[in-house]
């Protein structure tokens, strides 16, 4: 069996969170609008429950999720908004029933899952750690989408420190994914917790640099907010560069937010 890590625990605190959020929700609150466009409440659930079973059937049905993968190489613009047009036209109960059921049933796979065993997934295999991290990103980024339709400020946790993390070690694929040149050197990441702590990576010499909050980092990389609404500095053409193209996600570039109007 795995070893015990801590980013199973987040990401079930996490998946909590949100239940939270949506748990009490009227049908018609379920039908808001959230800032991705034509996504409802429901839609955010139903993609993070469809993608929940995708890890699942990776874990423990290699084959089951190979059909899964031609399934979505048949219509590659357009199966993530089906599988959520799917799943958010079921009855609110009913998807919150079966979200609850599904990451239960991933977060029991994930800790029974062998030492050392990689996963097959829509980019690079990964092990049971990394299939959660990146289960927490999604969840915590799609969270705040609910948060935002709801009108609700969350408070940010030290969970974060996963959603940097990938964001960091995303940044060659930001630049790939567009045909830009992979910076050569490493950047210097220096990004302060909700805790108090900074976290940092890469050389602490290193000319190109990003500072800021981690809040701020992991809303840039998952392109929940614009990088003009952002307390977030850069050193170095090519770290600015970065922060303009930055994501934490696999797939093509996203379109990002706009950034919020200046107050007349």
């Amino acid at each position: 069996m795995s070893e015990p890590t801590p980013v199973f625990d987040d990401l079930r605190e996490e998946s909590e969170e949100l239940d939270h959020l949506v748990a009490e929700l009227t049908e018609e609150r379920w039908a808001l609008a959230t800032p991705a466009p034509r996504w409802s409440i429901a839609h955010q659930i139903a993609h993070l429950h469809w993608t929940d079973r995708a890890a699942l059937l990776a874990v423990t049905d290699e084959d089951g999720f190979g059909e899964v993968v031609q399934k979505a190489l048949k219509s590659p613009d357009s199966f993530v908004d089906e599988a959520a047009e799917e799943g958010a036209r079921l009855a609110p109960a009913e998807l919150l029933s079966r979200w609850r059921e599904g990451r239960a049933a991933l977060d029991r796979a994930l800790r029974a899952a062998p030492q050392g065993a990689r996963f097959p997934w829509f980019g690079p295999p990964m092990s049971a750690a990394s299939m959660a991290t990146g289960r927490l990103m999604e969840t915590w980024a799609h969270g705040q989408d609910v948060a935002d339709a709801l009108g609700v400020v969350r408070a940010p946790t030290d969970r974060l420190r996963h959603v940097v993390r990938i964001g960091v070690r995303a940044r060659d694929f930001a630049f790939g994914v567009r045909g830009l040149p992979v910076p050569a050197e490493e950047f210097r990441v220096e990004v302060r917790a909700p805790s108090g702590a900074l976290w940092t990576y890469g050389p602490e010499d290193a000319p190109q640099r990003v500072t800021g909050p981690a809040l701020d980092f992991c809303l840039l990389v998952t392109q929940r907010a614009h990088r003009a609404d952002l307390a977030l500095h850069a050193e170095g053409s090519d770290a600015d560069r970065w922060l303009d193209i930055a994501q934490a996600f696999a797939g093509p570039p996203g379109t990002g937010r706009k950034a919020k109007e200046e107050p007349a």
